[in-house]
């Protein structure tokens, strides 16, 4: 078994997930201005935001953070609905 949990240690986009766990349109905006954050940079922070929203979205304490993570990600939810 291979646990790939650590494997962005050192990436600088690990920390710009709060981004779309936290902050709406506006603020994502002024983060990255602030920041300076470069395209490929910002795009990994998006993947690192997916990533944590999906593997917590099957806990209970945590389903509501992942959703609303999730959705400013642009993540369609119908797959959740009963059916889908």
């Amino acid at each position: 078994m291979i646990d790939f949990g650590l494997a962005g240690v050192g990436d600088p986009a690990c920390d710009l997930a709060i981004a779309w766990t936290w902050f709406d349109h506006e603020e994502r905006e002024v983060l990255r201005t602030v920041l300076d954050v470069d395209d490929a940079t910002w795009l990994r922070g998006r993947g690192w935001a997916l990533w944590k929203a999906v593997i917590a979205l099957d806990h209970p304490r945590h389903a509501a953070e992942s959703a609303l993570a999730l959705d400013a990600l642009g993540v369609p939810r119908d797959h959740t609905t009963e059916g889908g």
